[in-house]
């Protein structure tokens, strides 16, 4: 094994405030004063999942290009079936955008994709 761990998945987010609100009905546990800041990390099982404005990334990366097509996924596991229905109608309810409608994968996972306010896909397994 090489001498590295995955300690952080950063995304760049257009609106700190509307990107934490889609993470906080996925369930994640986000302060309300962090809607304010440029860059937020909150830490689950010892990897950290960070946020970063527009703003704060173009400072980081000296430019920040517009990316296209699918790159990274994120997925998020649930602890069985039923909840992850339950989270999809959640999701639906409030009006976030849908990719694909949970169906029982051929790999024998329940699964969804839904989309983040920046246009990340998000996968929902369980």
């Amino acid at each position: 094994m090489v001498g590295i761990k995955l300690d952080m998945v950063g995304i760049v987010v257009n609106d700190m405030k509307i990107s934490l609100e889609f993470y906080r009905t996925l369930g994640f546990d986000i302060p309300l004063q962090a809607d304010l800041e440029q860059h937020v990390e909150i830490e689950q099982d010892g990897v950290r999942f960070a946020f970063d404005t527009v703003e704060i990334a173009k400072m980081v990366y000296g430019e920040l290009l517009t990316p296209v097509g699918h790159r990274v996924e994120l997925a998020f596991k649930c602890n069985n079936a039923e909840e992850l229905n339950k989270l999809y109608n959640k999701i639906v309810e409030n009006g976030y955008e849908i990719h694909r409608e949970p169906w029982d994968a051929f790999w024998g996972q329940r699964y969804a994709v839904i989309v983040d306010p920046d246009g990340n896909l998000v996968s929902l397994f369980a």
